[in-house]
């Protein structure tokens, strides 16, 4: 494994990071999700990333947190020192007015709930899941740098924020004192590289790194959705629990431009899946790529993208393939 400084801060994540958006307490139960933690953790991971919103279980049941109970309960086991646990805020936890946004009470009470359904005393990395326009940013701001005050998170990031609105929060955090994010957590992958343009480097000028989600698109990359023929039963495509965050890229010119991708790959001696991955870790501005991967064999292959090396070359065609547009 390889670790790299998260932003311009002193803490170091694995390149790979484990996610758990679709994977822990959700499409794996229990046993399962430990396994690959288990696993994870053996082959170098430190990175786990979850959010208090993945897995909410039936609003009848008022069940919130499941991947986050998932994740307490798969690392209870391993040192906590060696961990870096990630978590997020923001999206409704119920149908309460104020459970929900970036609001300085539902951050501090969110956070709290977390800890608990995690099992631990502190959370590594806290992130803003989405920009909140109902609530002043300076707000939000010192929510945060109360809970790094406080000792109950030791860094906060951003999510899936505009460069103008890191822009404004890492500049107000510079005028009023406060602990500075020092991360954001964006979609990219080949099909979806919008964040080269603007958001990547403006963050980097500003220290913060990224941690990127959904680096196969969905599964897409692989190749394993051949055009005109059925989904794989086991596939993600197939479940019906998962598959609306797939569908955006399972049209047909997709489809096929994978096909070509995982032609180009086997080419240079490389699955497609590796290539995917290689080719967001090369990027200077990520830290860490999530991985969702949903048993021991798939992590285990995921992370043999760690050691390659996109040449040039292949660099230059897979630009000419996949333009960022």
């Amino acid at each position: 494994m390889k670790y790299r400084n998260l932003g311009n801060s002193g803490l170091k994540v694995s390149c790979a990071g484990l996610g758990s958006w679709l994977t822990l307490g959700n499409t794996l139960e229990q046993d399962l999700s430990s396994t690959l933690v288990g696993k994870a953790f053996e082959l170098g991971v430190n990175l786990f990333d979850t959010a208090d919103v993945y897995k909410r279980g039936k609003k009848k049941e008022v069940v919130i947190g499941v991947a986050e109970i998932a994740l307490g309960a798969a690392i209870k086991e391993l040192p906590r020192h060696c961990l870096v646990l990630a978590t997020k805020c923001f999206f409704p936890l119920s149908e309460d007015v104020n459970d929900k946004g970036l609001s300085r009470k539902h951050v501090l009470e969110a956070c709290d709930a977390s800890l608990k359904r995690l099992g631990v005393d502190y959370i590594d990395l806290y992130q803003c899941h989405r920009f909140d326009p109902e609530t002043p940013l300076l707000e939000t701001a010192r929510a945060m740098d109360h809970l790094v005050q406080k000792g109950k998170v030791l860094y906060w990031g951003t999510s899936s924020w505009t460069a103008q609105q890191i822009a404004d929060v890492v500049h107000l955090c510079e005028q009023h004192g406060l602990h500075a994010p020092i991360s954001n957590q964006p979609e990219y992958n080949l099909f979806d590289r919008s964040i080269e343009r603007e958001i990547a480097p403006k963050s980097a000028q500003l220290g913060l790194g990224q941690i990127v989600f959904s680096p196969m698109a969905q599964g897409v990359l692989s190749g394993k959705y051949v055009p005109g023929q059925p989904l794989p039963a086991d596939s993600r495509a197939a479940d019906d629990r998962v598959n609306k965050q797939v569908k955006p890229y399972m049209t047909p010119e997709r489809l096929e431009l994978a096909q070509r991708f995982k032609t180009l790959a086997e080419e240079h001696g490389m699955s497609a899946s590796n290539l995917a991955l290689a080719f967001c870790m090369q990027n200077p501005h990520v830290a860490s790529v999530l991985v969702g991967a949903r048993t021991k064999d798939q992590l285990k292959d995921n992370l043999k993208a760690v050691d390659l090396v996109v040449p040039p070359e292949l660099a230059a065609k897979l630009d000419a393939m996949f333009p960022v547009g």
